[in-house]
């Protein structure tokens, strides 16, 4: 009897391993492309952006491929971009987790803009601050992120 027991047992355990063990293309990390729409506190738009994130060691991201898609005078060329993600889950390849960017403006230099959210799956949605030297060049509102 004891031998059917642990038999049922051993199959069951292989069906129910079976479970879940499909690819995903989300598999823990935020790695890919990005694109990014921030609207000010009106819901008005105000920056877009494209760029690509790689999961690194622990909450580390890099931030390559960093493009505004919208004309701004605070972001010229040579901007670089920092990022953390902290994963908090990967459940049925839904990565959750609380993330932020930091951008630095590279000419003319002196304006960072600052990203905090929180993602989910191919989403990330959060708030902005942008401060700067240059005119124009400060604000706030909310931004999301979508995987392309």
């Amino acid at each position: 009897m004891n031998k059917i027991a642990i038999a049922a047992l051993l199959a069951l355990t292989l069906v129910l391993g079976a479970c879940g063990s499909g690819s995903s293309t989300n598999n823990g990390n935020i790695n890919g492309n990005w694109t990014a729409q921030l609207t000010d506190t009106h819901n008005d738009p105000v920056f877009a952006l494209t760029t690509t994130f790689t999961q690194m060691s622990g909450s580390a991201v890099s931030v390559t491929n960093l493009t505004f898609t919208t004309s701004t005078p605070c972001f010229v060329s040579g901007e670089s971009g920092t990022g953390s993600f902290i994963l908090s889950g990967n459940f049925n390849g839904n990565v959750t987790g609380a993330f932020q960017l930091t951008i630095t403006s590279g000419n003319p230099s002196g304006d960072t803009l600052t990203l905090q959210g929180t993602a989910k799956s191919n989403v990330i949605t959060g708030t902005w601050t942008l401060t700067g030297l240059h005119s124009g060049c400060s604000g706030k509102g909310n931004f999301t992120l979508n995987k392309m």
